[in-house]
Parts: structure tokens; C-alpha cells; sequence
């Protein structure tokens, strides 16, 4: 059985993973992956009897992208508002605050 960070998997496989506590159809799981088709995030393999569908980018570049489509849907104002509301809205560790620390002297570094 894959599990979404695996890499590829059946509708079948994605419909256990996503649904198999809430019911939801498997109609639900492959509709799902459709749209993610057209819009380019997963690739389908239709080699074999059960088609089979992978990420069709990295992790980060889908979160890059994700959230570039999400900052230009947002009403007009500055960026940081959407991520210190981001920052603000779950626990953060340690080291995800060192990430981020590290993240920002870096900017910094290279605006001046």
C-alpha cells in the first residue's frame, strides 16, 4: 500500500489513505486526482490495468507554488500579513523557529 509521501499510487490506494475512516466514495479519490491532473500537480501512468498517479513536482516547488497562487488570490496589502498569520495560527518548534530565523538573516543578507 503507498502512503502519500510513498510515491506513486492506484485511485484504489489514494481512496484507502484519504477516505478509509470517513466513507468517502472512491469516486471522491479519483475525481480528486483529475482535477490534480489538469492542473498539472500529478502525472497519470496508464501503462497498466490500474492507472497509476505521482506527484508531477517536488514538495517544494508545489508549496512554492501553492503559496504564490494563494498570495495573489488575497486582497491587496503586504505579504508579511499573510505570514505572520500564518506563524500565529499553530505551534511552532524550536527548530521550525530556527528555520525560519535562518531564512530571514539570509534575506536580510542579500537586500542589503
Amino acid at each position: 500500500m503507498c502512503t502519500l509521501v510513498a510515491g506513486p499510487c492506484t485511485v484504489r490506494e489514494v481512496h484507502q489513505v484519504l477516505y478509509h475512516d470517513e466513507g468517502g466514495g472512491y469516486t471522491n479519490a479519483l475525481k480528486l486526482l483529475q482535477i490534480m491532473l489538469a492542473k498539472g500537480l500529478v502525472e497519470r501512468d496508464q501503462s497498466r490495468r490500474a492507472h497509476v498517479y505521482r506527484a508531477a513536482m517536488s514538495k517544494e516547488r508545489t508549496q512554492k507554488r501553492f503559496l504564490r497562487d494563494l498570495a495573489q488570490k488575497m486582497p491587496e496589502g503586504p505579504s508579511s500579513k499573510l505570514v505572520l498569520q500564518a506563524l500565529g495560527s499553530q505551534p511552532t518548534t524550536r527548530g521550525e523557529w530556527d528555520e525560519i530565523r535562518a531564512l530571514l538573516n539570509k534575506l536580510d543578507k542579500e537586500a542589503s
